[in-house]
C-alpha cells in the first residue's frame, strides 16, 4: 500500500481524534456492533452510492477453468465436419499468433465436432447435445460467441478474465465490485470463492485470483471449502470459548485503533473489520453451508453430486444460499476443460460434472424471484482450435487455446434472455461481427450493478487503476 494514496484523507480523522472528540470509540462502537442502531448496517463501498440504477445486486461467476471448447459447445460449424481432416486454409489463419504446443505443425488439420447440435427455446439457440440440461434453459441465457481476449496461455488468460491485467497482482473483479459498492450483509463476506473438489486438476488455481491486490484488504475473496471447517481457522482453538474470544477482539481493536490513529495506515481499519467479521462468520457460515435443511426436490434438481459437499453440483446449490443471504459477488471454478488430445472423452465427462448444476441454479433462482437482481456467468479463459493438435485418431481428435474467438453465456437480471450476440466465420476461427472484449464484459458487469467502470478507480503508486484498464465499452445489445 503507497503511504500517500491516502495521508491526505486520513489528516482530518487524525486531527479530530487528537482533539479529544472521541471518535476512536465511536468506530471501536460500530466495528464491535455495540454502539449505534446502525452498526449491523451493510458496509457501504467507497462510491456511497452506485452511478446510476442498478439492475444487479449480486453475481455468480460460474469459471470453467482450462478453455471449454466453443465448437463442441455453443458454436455449431458443418464447415468443419465436411473438411474433417483437411487442411485449415492458411488465409483463415493469417499472421495469427499460435502456440508452441501447434505451432510448428506442418499440417493443421480440420476437426469436425464429435457433437451433435440442435436448435432451443424460442429463439432456437444452437446447443450440443452434451449439454441437454443448458439446453432446456435455452429461453433464459444470452450467449456471447464472440467472446476474444488477448492471451494465449493459461496462467495469464485465467488473470486476465479475474482481474482484468495479464500481470499478477491486480485487484480481482469481486474485489473491485466489494471496493466500489460495498456488502449487501453483514455477518459473511462480500466476495466468496468456491472450488470443486471433483474437477480434474490439469491448470493450477491461485488465490491471487480472489486477491483484492492493492485495494484494501478486506474486499479479497474468501475461499469456502469442503469439510467440517469452510473456512480455514475459523472456530476457537480448543479451550477459547465465545466469552473469551470477545474479550480478546475488544482489546485487540482498542490497541489497533490507537495504532491507526498514530500510523494512518487504513491497513489497521482492514485488520479490525476482517477480525470481527471473522467473530460473525463462527454463527454465520456454519448456517450458510449446512445442505441438511435442503429439499429432496432440491437433491434432485442440481443432481446427485448435489449431496456430496465440495463438487460442482453442491457449490451451485451453496451458491444459491449465499445469495439469498445477499453475497454480492460468488465465484466457482471449475477446472479440467484443457482438452489437448483427448475432446471426446474430456469434454463429455466436464459437461457431465456441469451442465445439471449449472442450469439448475439459473432454474432455482429465478422460481425464488431471485434472478430478477442477480447475474449468472458462465466461461472460461479462451476457446479452443477448429484444427486438431496433434494426431487425429479415427475416434478422436485435441485442441489448443484459441484466444481469438469462443462463447460464453449469461443470465439473470437486465440481459436478454434467449439471445445469441455474435458471430464467427465458418470454421469457428475469427469473429465476423458481435466482437466482445474481455475489457467490454467487465464494463458490462459493472454498468449492470449500478457502476460506471472509468468512475471506479484506485490510486497506487502514482497512477489511477481500475477494473478495465484504459478500455472497455457496455455491450448494449445484450442489454434489456
Amino acid at each position: 500500500m503507497n503511504p500517500y494514496n491516502h495521508l491526505m484523507g486520513y489528516t482530518r480523522r487524525h486531527f479530530l481524534g487528537s482533539g479529544g472528540l472521541g471518535l476512536g470509540a465511536i468506530a471501536l462502537s460500530k466495528l464491535l456492533g455495540t454502539g449505534t442502531a446502525n452498526a449491523l448496517a451493510p458496509a457501504g463501498g467507497t462510491l456511497g452510492a452506485p452511478h446510476h440504477f442498478a439492475k444487479v445486486k449480486r453475481v455468480i461467476y460460474l469459471f470453467q477453468a482450462g478453455g471449454p471448447s466453443h465448437l463442441e459447445t455453443f458454436d455449431f460449424k458443418p464447415k468443419l465436419r465436411e473438411g474433417h481432416g483437411k487442411a485449415l486454409p492458411k488465409e483463415v489463419i493469417g499472421n495469427q499468433r499460435l502456440s508452441t504446443m501447434s505451432g510448428n505443425q506442418s499440417l493443421l488439420p480440420m476437426a469436425g465436432s464429435f457433437t451433435n447440435f440442435a436448435k432451443h427455446g424460442k429463439a432456437g439457440i444452437e446447443v450440443a447435445d452434451i449439454l441437454p440440461y443448458t439446453a432446456k434453459i435455452a429461453d433464459e441465457i444470452c450467449v456471447l460467441r464472440g467472446m476474444h481476449t488477448e492471451a494465449i496461455n493459461h496462467d495469464p488468460a485465467i488473470t486476465f478474465f479475474c482481474t482484468g491485467s495479464q500481470i499478477p497482482g491486480r485487484p480481482s473483479m469481486g474485489s473491485w465490485a466489494s471496493y466500489g459498492l460495498g456488502s449487501l450483509n453483514q455477518n459473511l463476506p462480500g466476495f466468496i470463492v468456491l472450488v470443486s473438489k471433483n474437477a480434474s486438476r490439469d491448470q493450477p488455481l491461485y488465490s491471487r485470483l480472489w486477491s483484492a491486490g492493492f485495494l484494501p484488504s478486506e474486499h479479497q475473496g474468501v475461499q469456502f471449502r469442503s469439510g467440517k471447517d469452510p473456512v480455514l481457522f475459523l472456530t476457537n482453538p480448543e479451550g477459547v470459548s465465545p466469552h473469551v474470544r470477545r474479550n480478546m477482539l475488544d482489546t485487540l481493536g482498542q490497541l489497533n485503533l490507537d495504532q491507526a490513529q498514530h500510523e494512518l495506515d487504513p491497513e489497521i481499519d482492514a485488520r479490525i473489520a476482517q477480525a470481527e467479521m471473522a467473530y460473525r462468520m463462527q454463527t454465520s457460515v456454519p448456517d450458510a453451508t449446512d445442505l441438511s435443511g435442503e429439499t429432496e426436490e432440491t437433491f434432485e434438481l442440481y443432481g446427485p453430486d448435489s449431496k456430496t459437499p465440495g463438487t460442482y453440483a453442491a457449490n451451485c446449490l451453496l451458491a444459491r444460499r449465499l445469495i439469498e443471504r445477499d453475497v454480492r459477488f460468488i465465484q466457482l471454478f471449475h477446472q479440467g476443460w484443457d482438452q489437448h488430445g483427448d475432446v471426446v472423452g474430456g469434454i463429455s465427462r466436464q459437461c457431465k460434472q456441469t451442465d445439471q448444476a449449472s442450469a439448475a441454479l439459473v432454474l432455482d433462482l429465478k422460481r425464488r424471484g431471485l434472478l430478477d437482481d442477480t447475474l449468472v456467468i458462465w466461461g472460461g479463459e479462451f476457446g479452443r482450435t477448429a484444427y486438431c493438435q496433434g494426431k487425429m485418431s479415427a475416434n478422436n481428435y485435441g485442441r489448443d487455446h484459441h484466444p481469438r474467438c469462443f462463447s460464453i453465456w449469461l443470465a439473470g437480471a437486465g440481459i436478454k434472455a434467449g439471445f445469441t450476440h455474435g458471430t464467427t466465420d465458418e470454421y469457428g476461427y475469427n469473429i465476423i461481427d458481435g466482437s466482445v472484449h474481455v475489457h467490454d464484459l467487465h464494463a458490462t458487469l459493472l454498468h449492470l450493478m449500478g457502476v460506471d467502470h472509468e468512475r471506479l478507480v484506485y490510486k497506487f503508486q502514482g497512477r489511477y487503476f481500475r477494473l478495465t484498464d484504459v478500455a472497455g465499452h457496455i455491450i448494449k445489445p445484450i442489454l434489456t
